[in-house]
Formats: C-alpha cells, structure tokens, sequence
C-alpha cells in the first residue's frame, strides 16, 4: 500500500510476519502488512488494542523479544538518509548488531507509551539525552549536555538548564512525554515512530503535544508513524491512514478519503464509536463482540463475525487487498464483483 505520490519512499513494508510462539499455540500478531512512507510524511496507524499496531512498530525497530517473538517473513526496506545513502532491509539486520543499533534511535527513533517505564530513574533526563547525542552524533558529554538543553527548549520545557538535573520522578506526566520527544528527536531522525503518545495524558496535554509533534516535524524534517487507537488524533496529524484488524491492514488511503468515505465495515464502525461534536451521545453505535483470541485460526475474514454485513464467502475466503479510487484500498468482500450476488450468512 503506496501513500508516496510517485516519489521513492524512504520505509517499505512489505508482507511482514511477526509470530510469538507460546505454550498456548502460535500468536501471529502481525500476518502479511504492507505498507509505504514518503519523506516528511505522516501515516497513522489506527485499530483496537491486540490489533498488531505496536508490534509492527516494534518489528521496523528490530525490537521483537526473541524468544518467544520473531519476525517470520517480510521485508522492511529502509533508504539511508545519513551518513551513507543505501537501501537496507532492516529484517535482514542483526537485532543486536553494529549496524540496527546505528540505525535505532539515530536513523529512526520512537517515542514509547509510556515514559516511566522507558526512562531510567537512576540518571537525570538531561544525561540520558546526551548519551543518545552522544552515542549517534559523537559529541563529547560537555557539547552533548547543550544539545540536550537545546532539546528541552524546543519541546517548550521552561528553565531547559534547571530541567536537565532533575530525574524523571520530579516531572509530570506530560513534561516526561516532552522529554521523550526530546530524546527521540535529539539526533534529527529520518523516521520517527509514535506509539500511543498521548494515551496517558488529559486532554488539554493531549493537543498540546499534537502540536508540539507537527512543529517538531517541520523543524526536523522527519516522516512520521503515529500508532493509536485514538482518530481525533489521527485526523489532525496523518497524511494517510491504515487501519488494522487482527493482523491485516483492512483499510488504506488518504486520511480525508478514510474519514469522509471509509469503505470497510469495521473502518465505518470506529468512526460511528466516537463522540464528535454536534452529534447527540444516544446515537454513538458500538461495535458488537469482541476481537478474536489471539491464537485463532481463522480461514476468512477475522473481522466476520462482528460485521453486520457479513455473506457466506467472508467466513470461508479472506479477501484481498481492492483499490475502490485512487490510492484508496478496501480488504472488503463487499467490494469484489460479485459481493451482490453472493449468499447470505
């Protein structure tokens, strides 16, 4: 799925597989995603928790914990924008090695959910940025110290010089996400991965930090991937939009195409789940039942079961990828040929 208007994009996922092999049988968390990203792009990635969003983030950082995780199949190719230009894919990297490290947090960086758990409480924050400073751009600890404090600055943390002493308990909760920014963004990245970066935070910090983002992104210049369950935030941030269910990418295209004219059942179904403003609280519909067990074996569409247009073929066939206009994809039954004529379940 192509969001890049013709140019070569800088990230192409293509037909990943990420599995976690449990006593409990086999969790194909992630089963055959493809997707592109153009320079200075933003994609967001939207579904339910269990859908496979992080995990994809996590396969394109080489951050799958193996085992019980791995990446089974796919490609992720990654055009160098630093150092050396070249063409790489990262699956092919080993997770530990010189090379993904160079890349991880230099190349591409990500901004985790949350900050106390990727922060360490032992070293002020100012020291951990300047670690990555300089680790990736090797500056010494004095010149890292005042990109650090530069940093803080641009991600609107007041008194950056008094900050960068304090440790991450002395800070709140939206303040730790600024300063996560400021990690992620301290060595000018190419792509920067968003995973849920507004979840824990009320409202008000939310949009503060959404516009933070697309500031920070005209400065930098990086394309981004924004993973949330969260639409409000991908309508005022995404370029284009995909949105997963159960492993797959069910739906693709434009974010105006998506939100004025979504084509697939379950798309449809999380836009008619969310408050907007004008819109009366009684006629919100939720999306009936649950999302399978994780381990499930299913022969057609994952999503059949709670979809209230499902036909006999959707439980037997899952259904490929089909371009409804322009750059805009459906994986749809309802949008193949013979969708009309097919039995009703």
């Amino acid at each position: 799925m192509n969001g890049s208007n013709g140019a070569e994009p800088i990230l192409e996922v293509k037909n990943l597989k990420t599995h976690f092999f449990t006593d409990k049988g086999i969790v194909q968390a992630v089963k055959g995603v493809s997707f592109s990203l153009a320079n200075g792009q933003t994609l967001g990635i939207v579904g339910e928790s269990g859908c496979g969003k992080s995990v994809t983030a996590s396969s394109i950082m080489q951050l799958i914990k193996s085992p019980p995780g791995k990446i089974v199949d796919g490609e992720i190719i990654f055009r160098r924008q630093k150092r050396r230009a070249e063409t790489i894919d990262i699956v092919q990297l080993d997770p530990k090695g010189v090379e993904m490290r160079s890349i991880r947090g230099g190349e591409i960086s990500m901004i985790f959910q949350e900050p106390m758990t990727s922060l360490n409480p032992l070293h002020t924050v100012g020291r951990q940025i300047a670690e990555v400073v300089e680790l990736h751009q090797g500056l010494g600890r004095k010149e890292a110290m005042k990109v650090a404090v530069d940093m803080l600055d641009r991600v609107r943390i007041a008194d950056p010089r008094e900050r960068v002493k304090q440790f991450p308990h002395q800070l709140s909760g939206g303040m730790r996400q600024r300063v996560m920014i400021a990690l992620a963004l301290s060595c000018n990245p190419s792509i920067l991965i968003a995973d849920e970066p507004t979840t824990a935070l009320d409202v008000t910090i939310q949009a503060q930090i959404i516009d933070l983002m697309q500031k920070l992104q005209d400065d930098f210049g990086s394309s981004i991937i924004i993973i949330t369950h969260n639409l409000g935030v991908v309508s005022q941030m995404a370029d284009y939009v995909a949105v997963m269910y159960f492993g797959r990418i069910v739906e693709y295209g434009t974010t105006v195409d998506i939100f004025r004219n979504p084509q697939h059942p379950y798309t449809a179904g999380l836009l008619q789940s969310i408050p907007v403003l004008g819109r009366r609280k009684d006629i919100l519909v939720p999306i009936e039942g649950i999302v399978p067990n994780a381990t499930s074996e299913i022969q057609g569409c994952a999503f059949a079961d709670r979809c209230p247009h499902v036909m006999a073929k959707c439980r037997t066939h899952l259904p490929p990828a089909t371009m409804v206009a322009g750059e805009h994809q459906v994986a749809c039954w309802l949008h193949e040929g013979d969708a009309a004529e097919a039995e009703v379940a």
